[in-house]
C-alpha cells in the first residue's frame, strides 16, 4: 500500500496548478499546530511523528495508481510523474516525540518546495491527528490511575490498522502493555492477554476451564472470574493453586464494591499475594474514581483507542512563510474568522523555574535568538531529505515514553489532582 495514496485529491490538484503557474519550487514553510486542546484537558501529547519519520522515505504512488489518476482525469502526466518519482528533500523541525504541546505550539515545520511540502499535508495530518488524539487520552488515564498501570485493550474497538498505531501512542504515554500482536511485534511493546468468557463457556463448569487455563499457561495467569458467580470462582481458583494464582480478572459491576468484596475474600483464603485487574468501560474519570479501591492493574479498551471522546487531536499544517524572491523568508497567514494563522517561521521553548517547574510555552521567530532560560523544544530531524537520527522503531518509542513522562513531570501538578482543569501553562508569542 502506497501511504502517498492515502491523501485529498486537492493536494494533487493543487500541485498541478501551482507547477503550471511556475511556483511549484518556491521554496515554502508549512507549520503544523493546534489552535486548541478539548475543553478541560490540560495539554496535549505529541506522538506519531516516529512513524512519520518511518515512512517518509517510501512517500511515492505506484505506477497503477498513477494510471489511475489519468484514467480519471485528474492530473496529467507530469503530476503524476512527480508523485511516482517524489522524494523529499527539504528539512522537517519537530518537537520530540511523547513531549506536551499546548495551543499554538509550532510542534512541526517542513520547508521545501511548495510541490514537496503539499503533498504531505494530508498524511502528516491523519498521524498526528489519530496518535495524538490517543496519546492525550492514555496520558489523562495514567495520570489518574497513579502508580497503577494501565493495559491497552481496544484493538477490536477501532479500525485493525489504527489499532496497531493506537497501541504505540498509548504505550508513548505510559500504558504498560497492549494485547496488540502487531503492536508488539512491530515496536517491541509487552503483550497482554489470557483468556475471554467464551473460554469458560467451553466447559461443562467453570473448574475445567481454569484447570485448562492453568495447565496451558502455569499459575502465572489471569483468571476471569465474573462469568457465573465472582465469589464462587475466587474459591475455584484458590483451591486449585493454593493460593498461588497471579491474578483474576473482573470485567462487570461495581468495581469498587465488588473488588474490595474480592480483596477481602482472597485475603481471607490466603491468596494475598494474587492481584485484582479491572476492566469494563474505563476511562479517566472512572479510573480517578477508582483511586481507593483495591485494584492493582486497569484494562482499558474503548475510550482509549477512540481519544476518550476527542478522536482528532484537532492540527492543522498551514504556509507560514515563503521565498519572496531575493532568497528571503516571507511570513505569510491567513485572516479568515475564527481561523487566522500567525505568519512566519516559528520555534519554541519552555520556560522553566529555578525549581524545573514549567512556567509558560515561549514561541519565537525561528532565526531569532532563543529566549533566555528556557528548554529548547524544536529538533532537526530530516536534513536535506535524510532523516539525521537513525533510530530503530523500538527505541524510539522507548525514548517518547521517558521524554512524555520527563515533560509531564515539569508541570508541577501532583497526580491525585483532578484530571480537568485550565490549560497547564500559557503560550506566549515574542518578537
Amino acid at each position: 500500500m502506497s501511504i502517498a495514496f492515502l491523501t485529498d485529491q486537492y493536494e494533487i490538484t493543487m500541485l498541478q496548478a501551482a507547477r503550471q503557474a511556475g511556483l511549484a519550487d518556491r521554496r515554502c514553510a508549512f507549520e503544523a499546530f493546534t489552535r486548541a486542546v478539548p475543553p478541560g484537558r490540560r495539554y496535549g501529547v505529541y506522538a506519531g511523528i516516529g512513524r512519520i519519520l518511518e515512512q517518509l522515505p517510501d512517500f511515492r504512488i505506484t505506477p497503477e495508481q498513477g494510471a489511475w489518476l489519468l484514467r480519471e482525469g485528474i492530473v496529467d502526466g507530469e503530476t503524476v510523474d512527480f508523485l511516482e518519482n517524489f522524494s523529499f528533500s527539504g528539512d522537517i523541525y519537530s518537537y520530540e516525540e511523547g513531549e506536551l504541546f499546548f495551543p499554538h505550539s509550532p510542534v512541526l515545520r517542513v520547508e521545501g518546495t511548495f510541490a514537496e511540502c503539499v503533498v504531505l499535508e494530508t498524511w502528516l495530518l491523519s498521524v498526528l491527528n489519530h496518535d495524538c488524539a490517543v496519546a492525550g487520552a492514555a496520558s489523562r488515564m495514567t495520570w489518574a490511575a497513579g502508580q497503577r498501570p494501565c493495559l491497552e485493550m481496544g484493538s477490536r474497538r477501532t479500525h485493525e490498522l489504527s489499532a496497531v498505531d493506537a497501541a504505540r501512542a498509548a504505550a508513548i504515554a505510559g500504558f504498560a502493555g497492549t494485547s496488540n500482536m502487531m503492536a508488539g511485534v512491530r515496536y517491541g511493546l509487552h503483550t497482554i492477554g489470557t483468556a475471554a468468557h467464551a473460554f469458560t463457556l467451553l466447559f461443562n463448569d467453570e473448574e475445567s476451564a481454569f484447570q485448562a487455563q492453568i495447565d496451558s499457561l502455569s499459575e502465572d495467569t489471569t483468571l476471569l472470574i465474573d462469568t457465573f458467580d465472582v465469589e464462587t470462582a475466587i474459591d475455584t481458583a484458590v483451591r486449585i493453586t493454593e493460593g498461588r494464582i497471579r491474578a483474576v480478572r473482573i470485567d462487570s459491576g461495581d468495581l469498587i464494591e465488588v473488588s474490595r468484596a474480592m480483596r477481602a475474600q482472597l485475603d481471607r483464603l490466603g491468596a494475598t499475594k494474587t492481584r485484582i485487574v479491572a476492566t469494563n468501560d474505563l476511562d479517566e474519570y472512572r479510573l480517578h474514581a477508582l483511586r481507593e479501591a483495591p485494584i492493582d492493574t486497569y484494562g482499558v479498551g474503548t475510550q482509549v483507542v477512540t481519544g476518550s471522546g476527542h478522536p482528532a487531536a484537532g492540527f492543522v499544517y498551514k504556509l507560514v512563510a515563503h521565498d519572496d524572491g531575493a532568497g528571503n523568508w516571507m511570513p505569510v497567514a491567513k485572516k479568515s474568522t475564527n481561523k487566522a494563522s500567525i505568519g512566519g517561521r516559528k520555534s519554541a521553548v519552555r520556560r522553566l523555574d529555578d525549581e524545573g517547574v514549567a512556567l509558560e510555552e515561549v514561541v519565537f521567530p525561528a532565526d531569532s535568538p532563543q529566549p533566555p532560560a528556557g528548554r529548547e523544544l524544536q529538533r532537526l530531524l530530516v536534513s536535506g531529505g535524510r532523516v539525521v537520527d537513525e533510530v530503530q522503531p523500538t527505541d524510539r518509542v522507548a525514548y517518547a515514553m521517558m521524554r512524555h513522562a520527563a515533560s509531564r513531570n515539569e508541570l508541577g501538578i501532583a497526580f491525585d489532582a483532578p484530571v480537568d482543569g485550565d490549560v497547564a501553562i500559557p503560550t506566549v508569542h515574542v518578537d
